[in-house]
């Protein structure tokens, strides 16, 4: 599938093999993932493009070196409706993050140095043991600083019976070089978009290109998969599924960013809108991201994503 535009939003219940599968059969998987590690002599497998050796004591934004850090990981089920099922999303969440959002409600993972460092043959047991618990599929939460690491794993898992849809739920800052790496490896990717305007990524996420970076990122992660594919069973197979938090005082950008989908991306985009922000880590120092998102506010976004066209909101009736 990779490469090519879905334009069918359900599928029936028949086998479907995930995408890595092919490239591990070929030997293609394992040439990815030592590329990988090449990269992560100059790193540029995140946009923030730190050019470290990530095997001295050197180490870039990410704070990580050549093994993933992971936090915790299980059968998450508070996932949208096509990846938790009802089993759970088999979620993986890694240590570190290449953003410093000043609100991250799980700043204690993306900011701190929570859980420990795993071998590639431990992460790869990981991916297995949620299979064997019965999840809908492999979810990889904050993953863009350790692509390399989970596509060494990958190869293991493979080797041992793995043959779950792989989910790459990330920040959204991207590398293009990441991402040709990962094509026709990742199933479903689930980026965010946080913002549309430079000024505001930079007050608040530290990072001002993140806009551009995302874009872009976005652009070609739905060249690979398309839009979202869901099986009668009402669970995810393939495509893009895009999350934006919808924030105080219209600063994400909502209006921006659902144009883009609809114009840019697909109209048949499957976009989260979510109205869980509430303040965290530092958010008090930072107004107006010391409150909630009004109802107001939220109901205003839905409405601006139906204007641009979108109707595949999540939890949302269309």
């Amino acid at each position: 599938m990779s490469g090519q535009h879905v334009h069918s939003y359900a599928v029936s219940n028949m086998q479907t093999q995930p995408a890595y599968r092919s490239l591990f059969e070929v030997g293609e998987l394992a040439a990815r993932a030592k590329r990988a590690r090449q990269h992560e002599r100059a790193c540029d497998l995140c946009a923030r493009y730190c050019r470290v050796d990530r095997g001295t004591e050197r180490l870039g934004a990410c704070r990580t070196g050549l093994q993933a850090r992971v936090a915790s990981y299980g059968p998450h089920h508070g996932e949208e409706g096509p990846l938790r099922g009802w089993r759970g999303s088999g979620t993986i969440f890694f240590t570190w993050c290449n953003l410093r959002c000043q609100y991250c409600q799980n700043h204690d993972i993306s900011q701190a140095a929570s859980g420990g460092h795993l071998t590639a043959d431990q992460l790869a047991d990981i991916m297995l043991r949620l299979q064997a618990s019965g999840c809908h599929n492999i979810n990889l939460v904050s993953p863009s600083h350790v692509v390399a690491e989970i596509l060494e794993a990958l190869v293991i898992a493979c080797q041992e019976g793995l043959n779950l849809p792989l989910v790459f739920n990330t920040g959204g800052y991207d590398s293009l070089e990441a991402l040709a790496l990962l094509d026709g490896v990742i199933d479903i990717y689930m980026p965010d978009m946080k913002y549309s305007q430079p000024a505001i990524a930079r007050r608040y996420s530290r990072i001002g290109r993140y806009p551009t970076v995302n874009r872009a990122a976005v652009l070609e992660m739905h060249r690979q998969v398309g839009d979202l594919v869901i099986g009668d069973d009402g669970l995810a197979v393939s495509g893009l599924l895009v999350r934006h938090l919808v924030l105080p005082d219209k600063l994400a950008g909502t209006r921006e960013i659902v144009r883009f989908l609809s114009h840019e991306i697909s109209p048949n985009t499957y976009l989260n809108l979510m109205d869980q922000y509430r303040p965290a880590f530092n958010a008090h120092d930072f107004p107006p991201l010391d409150r909630r998102t009004t109802r107001q506010e939220f109901a205003a976004a839905v409405e601006l994503a139906r204007q641009a066209g979108l109707s595949r909101l999540d939890r949302i009736l269309a």
